[in-house]
Formats: structure tokens, C-alpha cells, sequence
């Protein structure tokens, strides 16, 4: 099966070469987990897309208008991801957004699994990048276009045998994974990075701690450093497409068994 592509509501559409989300990252998107002919936890991306866009003074489309996107596509949803972008659209050359920009909305449906599909389910092997992120409180939490920190990070190991990697700032807290939330369990608390300066708060995440918090567990979003990364008695990945996985290494770090992610899996997924 073939990746269907539409812009604007157009299947097979092509984007405009000067568009601002391809010259300057200008634009926001989600990734979203198809299963059961259904984009998982849709309204909830749609909410976050809209929040994330909103933050940059991008103007958000109708959600009427990313359901008719969907409707199109009605009898292909088989299974795969589905991904919804929406940039500021089009503009003459510079930085300066211009004053009355007409939005591109882009939706891709690729119907090959997920990688991560194939990872292990005892557990993940994780690794430590070398690159920090940088500070910059204006986009922290965004899922904007500008992904190059996360690109980067990524190209620091080139094996299968390592399925995902932590990501610290410069003053050496850890704030994720390349492409996930970051989440340890210790003495009965379920903490996570704060991500007023930099990282994304996907939805999995707000999901996780909504629910979790409804359920009883003590959560605490702080600044967690390297050693208290390694102390845990659990560390767990989220995102919209893995949920939530287990990390059974860190580099000579191993965590045999698991001990809360079976509870908190349930709680994500119900």
C-alpha cells in the first residue's frame, strides 16, 4: 500500500516551494497511531495541535476541516500512522511573517507499521546523545517543525539494537527521549522532567499524568538529573505511537522486571 499525501484537502497535491514550513520550520504537527481504521487519541492531537499552533500565532483550521481530511480517507485506515501538519503557509523571502497568511494544512497516511512495533517487549535499550538541548522557554513544549536537535541526536548511533536515546540540556538535566517522554518511578512517585525550557509535551504524556493522578499515584514533574535516571527503580518511554514502553537498559544500567508500567500501561491505554 501507498502513502497517501493530501494538502489542503487535495490528494496528490503538491506544496508550494515557498512555503514557510519548508524554508524556516514554521508550523506545528502530531504523529498519531492508527488502529482499528481509527487515529488513536484523535481529538486529543487535535486539541494539542491546535494549543501548539495557537502558541506560535499560527491560525488554526476548523476541525471540521481535518475531519473531512480524515473522511477522505475512509476504508484506507487499515492500520499505520497518520501525520497532520499545518505551517504558516506561503510568503515572500525573510523571516517576517506576513501579515495575511492563508495556512497549509498537510495530512499523511502511511499504512507501514510502526518501527517500534518491532521492538522488544521485555524492554527497551536506551542510550545517553551527546547533544544537549538548548534552552528556549518560547517553544518549550511545542512540537514545532524545527526538529533538527532531534535529528541530530538520532544520528548518533546507526543499530537496532538501540531503540531510542536520552536527550539532557546544557546544565545537564535529562529532559527525554529523541522522540519520547521521559518517566521514572521512585519511592512510590511517578516523576517526569519539568519542560518550561526546552522538549515537547506530547499527548501520550498528558495523558499518562491526567490519569494517573485521577487514579491515585503522586506524580511530581521536576528536574530530574543523570543519577537519579540510574537510582530509579523503573524508567518508561511515552509517545503517541509506542504508548508507554519499559526500559530494561541504560548503558550498564539494567532493570530486569518491570514494576509500575504494567498498571500505568492500562491506565494510558484504557
Amino acid at each position: 500500500m501507498s502513502v497517501t499525501l493530501l494538502v489542503n484537502g487535495i490528494e496528490g497535491a503538491a506544496l508550494d516551494p515557498l512555503d514557510r514550513g519548508l524554508h524556516y520550520g514554521d508550523g506545528v504537527f502530531r504523529t498519531l497511531r492508527v488502529e482499528n481504521g481509527k487515529p488513536r487519541w484523535w481529538e486529543e492531537q487535535l486539541a494539542k495541535l491546535a494549543a501548539d499552533a495557537a502558541r506560535l500565532g499560527i491560525v488554526n483550521p476548523e476541525a471540521s476541516l481535518w475531519r473531512d481530511d480524515l473522511a477522505h480517507l475512509a476504508g484506507r485506515l487499515s492500520g499505520g500512522v497518520i501525520k497532520l501538519l499545518l505551517t504558516r503557509g506561503s510568503g515572500a523571502r525573510g523571516y517576517r511573517p506576513p501579515d495575511a497568511a492563508t495556512t497549509t494544512r498537510i495530512l499523511i497516511h502511511d499504512p507501514t507499521p510502526p518501527v517500534s512495533d518491532a521492538w522488544p517487549a521485555e524492554g527497551l535499550n536506551a542510550r545517553i546523545c551527546d547533544l544537549r538541548l538548548s534552552a528556549q522557554p518560547h517553544l518549550a513544549g511545542i512540537k514545532h517543525l524545527n526538529r533538527l536537535e532531534n535529528v541530530l541526536a538520532r544520528a548518533e548511533w546507526n543499530t537496532s539494537e538501540i531503540h531510542e536515546g536520552l536527550m539532557l540540556d546544557t546544565a545537564g538535566n535529562v529532559v527525554s527521549g529523541v522522540m519520547s517522554n521521559l518517566f521514572l518511578w521512585r519511592d512510590g512517585d511517578l516523576l517526569t522532567p519539568r519542560l518550561e525550557q526546552c522538549g515537547v509535551a506530547g499527548v501520550a504524556r498528558a495523558r499518562l499524568l491526567r490519569r494517573a493522578s485521577a487514579a491515585g499515584i503522586a506524580i511530581r514533574e521536576t528536574k530530574i538529573g543523570l543519577d537519579e535516571v540510574l537510582a530509579a527503580e523503573e524508567i518508561m518511554l511515552s509517545n503517541s505511537l509506542i504508548g508507554l514502553r519499559r526500559v530494561a537498559r541504560l548503558g550498564e544500567r539494567r532493570w530486569p522486571k518491570p514494576t509500575i508500567s504494567p498498571q500505568l500501561v492500562s491506565l494510558l491505554d484504557a
